[in-house]
């Protein structure tokens, strides 16, 4: 299957398997894990405070970007109650996208699609920024491609994840949340059965 670096940092927030949230960055230890394994450019890369609030005001920004994407349809749960407004999210990622000298922008008119532009800038490429501009620049690759219009947030119960559409009738983002969406559909029917049954009887 293929990977995309946007989805998996937007996906670093999850269901935790007991109704809530987990964050796969929930410190700046995970953060260089987690930036290790996934740019490998950045082996010798360390994450302290300042770069873990730099990564996750990105990942806010793309998030609040790809529910964006996937509109009219729903976004992620995570996300429905706390938006950072689209156009504060543009100018956060062509920001971090413009931390290195060369920088892809992303232009989004209203009820246009999203293209990609190269702009000069004159910014220091320090570590930190090297690592919040190529994930950056991979959102913005991303939103500006093909690939955004199969873009969907899982349906599932509790899940929280985006992924993109690899069939026509893919629903969830795995099988797993494919089984717990048939398992709690499969519950509300019986329920509302049992309810209308009971309902059926006390007019009798």
């Amino acid at each position: 299957m293929e990977r995309d670096l946007a989805i998996e940092l937007a996906n670093t927030l999850r269901h935790d398997g007991d109704g809530g949230v987990a964050d796969d960055l929930g410190d700046p230890t995970a953060l260089t894990a987690w930036v290790r394994a996934h740019l490998p450019e950045a082996d010798g890369f360390a994450a302290d405070d300042a770069a873990l609030a730099d990564v996750l005001a990105l990942r806010r920004a793309l998030r609040a970007l790809f529910a964006r994407a996937v509109a009219p349809g729903p976004p992620s749960a995570a996300d429905a109650r706390r938006l950072m407004p689209a156009e504060e999210a543009l100018t956060h990622l062509n920001a971090a996208a413009a931390l290195l000298p060369v920088a892809p922008r992303l232009v989004w008119p209203v009820q246009q699609a999203p293209v990609a532009t190269l702009v000069s800038t004159a910014q220091p490429a320090e570590p930190v920024a090297r690592v919040v501009a190529a994930l950056a620049r991979a959102a913005v690759d991303f939103l500006a491609g093909p690939r955004r219009d199969r873009l969907r947030s899982c349906g599932a119960p509790r899940c929280v994840r985006y992924f993109v559409k690899s069939h026509g009738r893919q629903e969830w983002c795995k099988p797993s949340c494919g089984n717990r969406a048939r398992v709690a559909r499969h519950y509300r029917r019986h329920h509302a059965e049992q309810v209308q049954g009971r309902g059926t009887e006390a007019e009798g």
